[in-house]
């Protein structure tokens, strides 16, 4: 036995004799998840071990172990009906540019899981992407338009063209691939449209979970086999082998095993349509375990156009307890000619076979090349596809990307420059057929029959997880994404976005005053740092103990008032001693280490905040729900104050921007029937926490960010997009505009434009205008008629300004100065008797006497936290 594979064996046994096996109908191994082995040094890609990532759904799970389909439902359709609403009023008060832009990148791909050419243009082709919906080309590639935007989940498992009526499209929701963050969720069911993509229909299949293929009979459009894999993360009987024979009006399950064996994969004969292979595979995943084979894993035949099903041998491999995922093909020109790929149970690549007599026999084909060809996640891809033309040429879809021209005698790399991690494969019309490849890196396409590929650009569908941008260079942007690592952009565009750091990206951080200084991330902490404008980036965790818990996504900040202080979480808080060493500060702030609770939380921070009002204010959270402060007006110690908070996976901790004592909290997960919220805050420093969330849907919510400039104005990243209150929470509206519904990951403010920014998990970066401070409503009506507050005089100034206030009610106001980012700046108390008027001179300088800078800044005036009036002030030196 192969000694890679015997060791895996013996710790799934191990994880088997642990975690226990109830959980299913057959004894099954458990796999602990393995990290990739160092990748190939002849790809010299940078890309670090990734293992299965399971903290997308983990976040969510916590801490029932699942997410609760019905509740899931019931959130989208509350979303969707706030969206409505929000159309309707920017239709009614005929507003023409309250929606998003998309800021990109276009020029880094993400994830796909299908494509499908139209057999009679080979320059319209449809792709399917794991969270970004369904890409539409029209001109081979040159551009793409997303048309799946209005569909309730954008992640698309298969694409399929009818061959006899091209205008009609089926997109299966529910990616297959057992990693990315799209698969929490699983898809929405299977999806038609008739008119090339403009709109779609829903045809039934809702609790599939995801489908792998979909086969449209060339002889009869009505007949139509769906391969669905089920639920991903619990058992469920909605998979198998489905089919229609009217056109999706009904659907007949004609292939089942039991609740955790699907259907991955379904080839049909064109010529005898009846003739069906289909490869079954058992696979259920744990957040730190996975059970992806079993003795149900075999190809399967039917010769009755799916009535009856019998396992495949004379030649391939006997179903057994150590097989894994299966891919098949066959040659549509040649459909005698065939091809298998089997992965083994733990991953490893284990055998391409192939047949020249329609199934009759199989042999092994020569590929002891392709040992390595899946690493050790077979279940990530495990595809192969024939050319429909020359039944001798094949491709295997691995890690890499082999081609063999002489029917599997040998086989050599074909990628090129391609991403790695290949998914999908599909080709046009003729002899000499275009070619197009879907991997996590996006769309290629080759006119010499995979001899060279081309990178296909104007792709949106990035997935975000963390963003920042450089305050000294407008319109540079650094981004964090899966797959992807991490990218910078310069100038605004959305297509120039160049890639700095490998692996799965996530924090990046600018020096606010050095350009050239910068910090990247790659999964579970692995912090670089450049010091010459990203040209290069040594280790940047010194000090970071080796045996320290770091989540997948670790938290890491910049100090908002000292430009060369940072802070990184483990299950400590670290503050920086330089560029590249850290020094703990606190002990562990989480409930850890939690080593029986399935890994759905290890105990690790997943945020931190440092408040712009007094930095010595620090806030973290964790995935084990714990929040902690840091306060002078604690004696200099960490309090714990999570009480009064619910048990959840803390995604975000934010300080208000006007003061020091109230701050924000967001939580992941559902409600289960508890009274919980998704938003609290705090006006005490975490004494007490309210729900702020009101009629916000029941769905995760990643961050909130609060408007420095117009207080009561909250904007929260959550898995239905971005919602707005503004009123302190006492209420939600859509934010919505121009945004597909998408999981939107995180923000970034610019104040010098009033832009926010959202990352999306599938679409990539979008931004929107928020209101002018000076005409933008206030958070309360309790102010209507105390006065107003007149215009600055002199403004533009020199030296100072004088701020008047005239009274309608006897008023004792604060009036402050902001800058754009929101930082206060200077006060003075200004009581004024009803009637009368009376002002305050300001010298253009901070509360501490320095002279500020050139530039605009607001000034309001404020009673008890209600703003009565704001206006800008001009300060030229």
């Amino acid at each position: 036995m192969n000694y890679r594979k015997s060791s895996h064996f013996v710790l799934g046994l191990l994880a088997l004799f642990l975690l226990g096996s109830g959980m299913m109908s057959e004894p099954h191994q458990i796999v602990k998840s393995p990290q990739k082995p160092p990748r190939s040094t002849t790809r010299n890609d940078g890309l670090p071990p990734k293992a299965p990532n399971k903290w997308f759904h983990a976040e969510r799970s916590f801490p029932n172990g699942t997410i609760p389909a019905a509740e899931w439902r019931q959130a989208q359709a509350a979303a969707k009906a706030l969206r409505l609403e929000e159309q309707l009023q920017n239709s009614s008060k005929n507003i023409q540019d309250a929606g998003w832009t998309f800021r990109g990148p276009t020029n880094i791909g993400g994830r796909i899981t299908s494509l499908a050419v139209d057999p009679t243009d080979e320059n319209t082709v449809f792709a399917g992407c794991a969270e970004g919906g369904i890409l539409r080309s029209t001109n081979g590639g040159s551009s793409w338009q997303a048309v799946f935007d209005d569909q309730s989940s954008l992640s698309v498992g298969a694409v399929a063209i009818d061959p006899s009526h091209p205008q009609t499209i089926y997109a299966g929701t529910g990616e297959v691939n057992p990693g990315g963050g799209s698969v929490a969720y699983g898809g929405t069911g299977l999806y038609r449209s008739t008119d090339g993509g403009d709109t779609w229909q829903l045809l039934g299949l809702e609790l599939t979970g995801s489908i792998g293929r979909i086969v449209i009979d060339p002889t009869n459009s009505n007949r139509i086999f769906v391969a669905a894999m089920g639920d991903l993360w619990s058992p469920n009987n909605e998979r198998g082998i489905y089919r229609t024979t009217n056109g999706g009006d009904t659907w007949e399950l004609v292939h089942f095993i039991d609740d955790h064996t699907g259907c991955v994969d379904i080839v049909q004969r064109p010529d005898q349509p009846d003739v069906l292979f289909a490869a079954m595979w058992r696979r259920m995943r744990q957040p730190e375990a996975y059970d992806y084979g079993g003795s149900t894993c075999a190809v399967w035949r039917s010769n009755d156009g799916g009535d009856t099903w019998a396992v495949v041998n004379n030649g391939l491999p006997a179903a057994g307890s150590d097989s894994g995922r299966i891919g098949l093909s066959l040659s549509m020109g040649n459909p005698d000619r065939m091809y298998v790929v089997y992965a083994d149970r733990t991953g490893y690549f284990d055998g391409l076979y192939r047949t020249s007599n329609g199934g009759g026999s199989w042999i092994r084909t020569s590929d002891n090349s392709l040992n390595s060809s899946f690493s050790s996640f077979g279940w990530w891809f495990g595809n192969v596809r024939a050319h429909p033309m020359d039944p001798g040429t094949l491709f295997l879809l691995g890690l890499n990307f082999y081609r063999s021209t002489n029917s599997g005698a040998s086989y050599h790399s074909a990628d090129g420059s391609m991403h790695v991690d290949h998914h999908a494969l599909a080709f046009g019309s003729g002899s000499n057929p275009v070619i197009y490849a879907g991997n996590d890196g996006g769309i290629y396409r080759s006119d010499n029959g995979g001899t060279s590929w081309n990178f296909l650009g104007d792709q949106p569908i990035a997935q975000i997880y963390r963003m920042n941008l450089d305050r000294n260079i407008p319109g540079t942007m650094y981004l964090g994404a899966q797959d992807n690592g991490t990218y910078r952009s310069v100038n605004g565009a959305t297509n120039n976005f160049i890639r700095l750091y490998g692996g799965d990206g996530f924090q990046p951080l600018v020096h606010p005053e050095n350009s050239t200084q910068m910090w990247a991330q790659y999964q579970y902490g692995g912090l670089g740092y450049s010091g010459n404008n990203g040209n290069s980036f040594s280790g940047a965790t010194g000090g970071i103990g080796g045996s320290d818990r770091i989540g997948w996504n670790a938290p890491h900040v910049q100090d908002p008032v000292n430009a060369d202080r940072r802070y990184f979480g483990t299950q400590k808080v670290y503050r920086n001693s330089g560029n590249t060493n850290w020094t703990a500060i606190s002990g562990d702030l989480t409930g850890g280490p939690h080593q029986n609770n399935n890994g759905q939380v290890r105990g690790t921070l997943t945020t931190l905040a440092v408040s712009v009002v007094d930095n010595d204010i620090i806030w973290t959270g964790s995935d084990d729900g714990r929040v902690n402060v840091f306060s002078g007006g604690f004696g200099g110690n960490w309090t714990d104050v999570s009480d009064g908070l619910p048990e959840r996976w803390i995604t975000s901790v934010r300080c208000d921007p006007f003061d020091r004592e109230t701050a924000y909290v967001t939580v992941s997960g559902f409600r289960w029937g508890e009274d919980a919220g998704h938003v609290y805050r705090t006006t005490n420093l975490g004494s007490s926490w309210e729900a702020i969330d009101s009629n916000l849907p029941n769905a995760p919510v990643n961050e909130i960010f609060c408007d420095p400039l117009l207080e009561g104005h909250y904007y929260v990243a959550s898995d239905l997009g971005v919602f707005r209150s503004t009123n302190s929470g006492l209420s939600w509206e859509a934010f919505s505009e121009d945004m597909p519904s998408v999981v939107v990951t995180t923000f970034e403010y610019l104040p010098e434009t009033r832009q926010l920014f959202a990352g999306t998990f599938g679409r990539g970066v979008y931004f929107n205008s928020l209101p002018d401070p000076a005409s933008a409503t206030q958070p309360f009506d309790a102010g209507a008629g105390a006065g107003q507050l007149l215009a600055p005089w002199p403004s533009p100034t020199t030296a100072g300004s004088t701020f008047a206030f005239a009274a309608r009610r006897d008023v004792d106001l604060q009036i402050e100065v902001y800058n754009l980012a929101g930082r206060r700046l200077w006060q003075q108390p200004l009581s004024i008797q009803a009637g009368q008027s009376s002002s305050v001179g300001w010298s253009g300088k901070d509360s501490q006497g320095r002279s500020l800078a050139s530039g605009v800044y607001l000034v309001r005036a404020v009673e008890k936290g209600i703003v009565l009036g704001s206006a800008k002030v001009i300060l030229q030196r």
